[in-house]
């Protein structure tokens, strides 16, 4: 079967290293308020532990550190500053540009809120190496919620219809979303998922592995 050229990518901890961000982030935010070194670890482990919900998160640190700001302002300030903690790795623009000048359309889906997620993006730059980016936010609708797919293939020109990938980090919402929306999926193992089944064509460990399974279908 001939999979059209249609490339799919998450942006956090796919196309951007939101775990090394977050660490940073984490460190600024316990030298702010004075706390301990051990405040940055139990921050990273809430992380890992799986609140994607930064409201579910926001109030665990309030409680932790007995804060009188609010879980809104903190979420607040933290959505205004990662975006400038981003960073886009050269190469990985080099590989969207050389996906696309092998005819492929190229696609950011990211769940997430809109500001958040928009000023990564342009900050970063990776949506000048695209030909559409979707947000969650933005659509009212998360991955892995097929029509979040379905709306990127749209703004590539395309339909799913004629299949394509998603290459992403996250086993639900990126390797199972992208196949209940008929893709075929290339997973970022970043050593979080230990002991979770999965059916993704590929396994990887860093995204230039994925590009590079991708310009191979040409």
């Amino acid at each position: 079967m001939i999979v059209q050229r249609l490339a799919l990518f998450d942006l956090d901890n796919t196309l951007v290293n939101l775990d090394e961000v977050f660490q940073a982030w984490a460190a600024e935010f316990a030298d702010g308020y004075g706390l301990e070194r051990a405040a940055v670890d139990w921050l990273i482990a809430l992380d890992q532990a799986g609140y994607p919900h930064r409201e579910v998160f926001f109030a665990k640190v309030v409680e932790r550190f007995a804060l009188t700001e609010s879980v809104e302002e903190l979420w607040g300030r933290y959505r205004k500053r990662m975006p400038y903690l981003v960073h886009c790795r050269p190469d990985v623009m080099d590989g969207l540009a050389r996906l696309r000048a092998f005819g492929w359309k190229v696609a950011i889906v990211t769940n997430g809120t809109a500001d958040n997620q928009l000023g990564k993006i342009q900050r970063t730059r990776p949506a000048e190496a695209a030909d559409a980016c979707v947000f969650s936010g933005l659509e009212g609708i998360r991955k892995p919620d097929t029509g979040l797919f379905k709306v990127a293939a749209r703004r590539c020109g395309v339909t799913l219809e004629g299949g394509g990938w998603m290459v992403g980090d996250h086993l639900v919402a990126d390797i199972g979303g992208g196949q209940a929306a008929g893709l075929r999926t290339i997973w970022i193992d970043r050593g979080t998922w230990g002991g979770h089944d999965h059916s993704a064509d590929h396994v990887v460990t860093d995204l230039l592995q994925a590009m590079e399974i991708l310009l191979s279908e040409r």
